[in-house]
């Protein structure tokens, strides 16, 4: 069985807590979905110290209103390997394969940014997809395939409180990446797709609206999972600290057997779960 946590938008939220934690608790792999630390180049640094296979794509904020590319060439480069925008990263030791959707993404289509195109260049939504497939068909056959991107698929609804649903205006719609959506139905004629995880839309809709939801499984069996809740640190009503982390088993064919959305005590006692997905069989 792989164990995967997974970080929703950081926006400078890390520490030594966060590592001492995942030490404690023992995934076979972290997945970062970006928003890091709005160009502080620190934070890639401490992911990089991580004794575990770490996998992170840019976020929209990663430029930090700097419109040059700059900022987000900094990051790139703070980031090292662990960086897998637009590309492949073999999770060794583990046999699993994580493709990144397009960096730097902020939604809503498809839409590139002044530091996006400074740092990376021009190209159409279906060059960007092409990129993603290519990058997932040279994934080993016999590996579960991941895709981590910053902003989700278009494809998953249009209402408000959807994985990607436009909750600061109205009226509500479908702001997902169009780019991605397509990547997915390429690779998905070449072969299996158990799991799609993103965040940059938050859990927590504007204007007390309530909750996202956060999980969506397709026909094809392809499981959606926005990690995205913000603030991922906070202190209960007892004053205990928390971290949050979203949480996937999947077994060895791919399968997502377990996700969740979990609070850790620093000691790494669950302190709160809301369990999304659960087809492990009930202990007797």
């Amino acid at each position: 069985m792989l164990r995967l946590a997974i970080a929703g938008d950081l926006h400078g939220q890390w520490d030594q807590a966060d590592a001492q934690l995942l030490e404690i608790l023992q995934p076979d792999a972290l997945l970062v979905v970006g928003d890091l630390a709005d160009g502080d180049v620190m934070l890639p640094r401490l992911l990089r110290q991580l004794d575990l296979p770490v996998a992170c794509v840019l976020g929209n904020h990663d430029a930090a209103k700097d419109a040059s590319g700059r900022t987000l060439a900094r990051m790139e480069q703070a980031l090292g390997d662990l960086h897998c925008g637009w590309s492949l990263k073999l999770l060794d030791p583990i046999p699993l394969s994580v493709v990144g959707g397009r960096p730097g993404s902020a939604g809503g289509g498809f839409y590139l940014s002044p530091a996006v195109k400074a740092h990376w260049g021009e190209l159409s939504l279906f060059d960007s997809a092409q990129r993603i497939t290519a990058a997932a068909v040279r994934a080993p056959a016999d590996q579960p395939l991941v895709l981590l991107a910053h902003s989700g698929p278009t494809g998953l609804g249009s209402e408000v409180a959807d994985p990607c649903g436009r909750d600061w205006k109205r009226p509500a719609c479908d702001w997902g990446d169009q780019d991605l959506q397509e990547a997915i139905r390429c690779i998905r004629k070449q072969r299996p797709l158990p799991l799609v995880v993103f965040g940059h839309m938050h859990h927590r809709l504007r204007h007390g609206a309530g909750q996202r939801r956060t999980l969506l499984q397709d026909r094809q069996g392809t499981v959606y999972l926005n990690a995205a809740c913000v603030p991922r640190h906070g202190v209960d009503a007892m004053g205990k600290a928390w971290r949050h982390f979203s949480w996937v088993e999947m077994n060895h064919l791919g399968v997502v057997q377990l996700a969740a959305h979990r609070w850790y005590g620093l000691d790494g006692e669950v302190i709160n779960e809301q369990r999304l997905l659960d087809l492990q069989p009930a202990l007797s």
